[in-house]
């Protein structure tokens, strides 16, 4: 019987493959952490591990954050811009104390994440300030302003907005760059954009997010792909638009008082006063 010494079939691991196990084990780390406390960057990651007696390189960390997506929250860009190639990129704020008195007057829109067990997605809404009806709206593996512009079109082409609707956003580069304002622009929209890091400018979107997360996504404990695209437009269209009565509409759905306003002479709608109460 010939013998089968042991440095013929065992494979001493690489430093590369060390490497990438411990890498591995760190990102099932920072998981497992970030299940508790979702908000936390590398560098609250790495204090947490020092609590518990680990030490570990921050830069590691962030560099296993970034490889596998482990974000804490999404990251806008929120430097000033001016112009580009001719095109206007920064935006005043029009919306501030103006008083609007039926839909489409001012569209408002942003984008939030939704965390699932291996991967994010990204929702893009746009809401009509005056119903709080969601007019708009896609979703995405990522944030390419592309998705962004298609919850635009879908808005566009459902409700065929006048000219001189207002469109409001933040100052994010996928409401700033030149595709987006150059399509904005050519649908005739007024641009308004939020103050540099402050997300209370655009204060309906965020609670229609607060409220899709807290009554849908977190409700129903969302875990993958296919979970946000089974439930998260029937929330959307069928329950939040035409089943879900708000407090701010006088407990009316926004599409029950869309319907109603519409009914109504101009000259005779109760005015919402955005950022302040109704007169």
């Amino acid at each position: 019987m010939i013998g089968i010494s042991r440095a013929t079939y065992y494979h001493k691991p690489s430093r590369k493959e060390r490497q990438l196990e411990n890498d591995l084990e760190l990102r099932d780390v920072i998981e497992n952490i970030h299940l508790e406390v979702p908000g936390y960057g590398y560098r609250r990651i790495h204090e947490h591990l020092l609590r518990e007696g680990k030490r570990v390189n921050c830069k590691r960390i962030r560099r296993v954050m970034k490889e596998h997506s482990l974000l804490a929250c999404v990251y806008k860009l929120m430097r000033a811009r001016g112009s580009q190639a001719g095109v206007k990129l920064y935006h005043p704020n029009l919306i501030k104390g103006l008083k609007v008195n039926g839909p489409n007057q001012v569209w408002a829109t942003d984008f939030t994440y939704i965390r699932l067990e291996s991967e994010y997605a990204y929702l893009n809404a746009i809401i009509d300030v005056y119903t709080r009806k969601i007019v708009g709206w896609a979703i995405s593996r990522d944030l390419s302003h592309k998705f962004c512009m298609d919850a635009l079109k879908i808005a566009i082409q459902n409700y065929n907005p006048p000219e001189g609707v207002i469109h409001h956003s933040d100052r994010g580069v996928q409401y700033s760059c030149i595709d987006y304002i150059e399509f904005l622009n050519h649908h005739k929209f007024q641009i308004s954009m939020s103050r540099l890091a402050t997300p209370e400018d655009n204060a309906y979107i965020e609670s229609f997010f607060k409220t899709l997360k807290k009554e849908e996504v977190y409700f129903k404990g969302y875990r993958t792909m296919k979970d946000v695209i089974l439930n998260l437009p029937k929330f959307i269209d069928e329950v939040y638009n035409k089943k879900r009565l708000h407090s701010g509409l006088g407990y009316k759905t926004p599409s029950e008082f869309e319907d109603e306003v519409l009914k109504i002479n101009p000259a005779d709608r109760p005015v919402l006063k955005i950022w302040g109460k109704a007169v």
